[in-house]
């Protein structure tokens, strides 16, 4: 099955309000092939700005994180109502620096997952093994884990894009051979086959994240089961990330 590929920019806790803004203009302009669509997904705080110069143009609107819950007593959060009010499509929930850095657990991010879905919204979901995982063989083990857990009780994937990002890889300069993404990206492919169906499978798009830079980006891109990228650093810089892409040009 043909499938779209996505290029997301994840711009992290990067860019003023205005820098975002003028990095949203030239991502407007960038040259690209009719089976690439692009994403970015500013900080909270750059939200309105970059949804302003976006409106109008098929550039999607993404955020990084969500709260778990519509309202109340949450000091700090954001919740689902104010990112969809602002114009995002889509929200990044489960990356590994969540995991990592802020603790989050695979119930927290289910319960996050089937929020957004249940407010019309997107959802990337980022998987990945560490690199003491990965070196122990339990790669997919912990993949699958994440998958089984983050979409629980999730009955239509028709809006949730998978992002496998080896949490090794991510920032390190370091990334995951074509080949041994591609084999992660299959194997997950068929667990999700097993889960729900070949079709819902065959229609998933699986994202690679992990120091994914112009360099690399199109034997990644050329691997069967890997149908786009989700862009840090790369993403930040005009240049490098017009070269991502138009990986295919």
């Amino acid at each position: 099955m043909s499938r779209q590929y996505l290029i997301t920019g994840n711009w992290k806790m990067n860019k003023t309000p205005f820098e975002a803004a003028v990095l949203a203009e030239a991502v407007i302009g960038m040259d690209k092939s009719d089976s690439v669509r692009i994403m970015v997904a500013p900080s909270f705080l750059c939200i309105p700005e970059v949804a302003r110069v976006l409106k109008g143009s098929d550039i999607s609107l993404a955020a990084q994180n969500m709260a778990s819950v519509e309202s109340g007593a949450h000091t700090g959060e954001t919740s689902v109502l104010m990112l969809k009010e602002l114009g995002v499509s889509t929200v990044i929930l489960g990356h590994s620096e969540r995991r990592q850095i802020y603790q989050e657990s695979d119930t927290l991010i289910n319960t996050k997952v089937k929020l957004a879905v249940s407010h019309g919204m997107d959802v990337i979901l980022c998987i990945g093994e560490t690199l003491e995982e990965r070196e122990a063989g339990k790669a997919n083990e912990v993949c699958f884990e994440q998958l089984g857990k983050g979409l629980n009780g999730v009955d239509d994937l028709q809006g949730v894009i998978i992002a496998y990002e080896p949490v090794w890889a991510i920032g390190t300069g370091k990334t995951a051979t074509p080949e041994d993404a591609q084999m992660v990206h299959k194997a997950c492919r068929g667990r999700i086959a097993e889960l729900y169906s070949s079709s819902v499978a065959d229609s998933l798009i699986i994202q690679y994240g992990g120091s994914v830079k112009p360099s690399n980006v199109a034997e990644l891109m050329a691997q069967v089961d890997i149908d786009g990228a989700l862009v840090g650093g790369a993403s930040l810089d005009e240049l490098s990330f017009a070269s991502i892409v138009a990986f295919d040009r």
